[in-house]
């Protein structure tokens, strides 16, 4: 249970971080975001991984926390990579 969760808070947080990236906020909603709200997903993010690190260490221990957690934030960084390719390549073909 406790990698399923790290795993969402991971998720969530690099979504969030994408969020508050200005290119990515002009592909998802068409315009940029004021910066109070830029930096509002960014500390999201951020906060969202020192959580994920948590839940992960206080299971786990730091010796093989950190390496599943190493794991789990390299599975969620490629997953939302992979959402943000798949929506921009489908908001693509509709244009089209």
């Amino acid at each position: 249970m406790t990698h399923f969760l790290t795993l969402v808070f991971c998720v969530v947080a690099f979504a969030s971080l994408a969020a508050s990236m200005e290119r990515h906020q002009q592909a998802l909603l068409g315009h940029a975001l004021p910066p109070g709200q830029s930096r509002g997903f960014r500390i999201a993010g951020w906060c969202a991984l020192v959580l994920a690190l948590r839940f992960i260490v206080d299971d786990d221990g730091w010796a093989l926390g950190l390496v599943r957690y190493s794991g789990c934030t390299s599975l969620a960084a490629g997953l939302v990579f992979g959402a943000l390719i798949v929506y921009e390549r489908s908001r693509f073909a509709k244009q089209r």
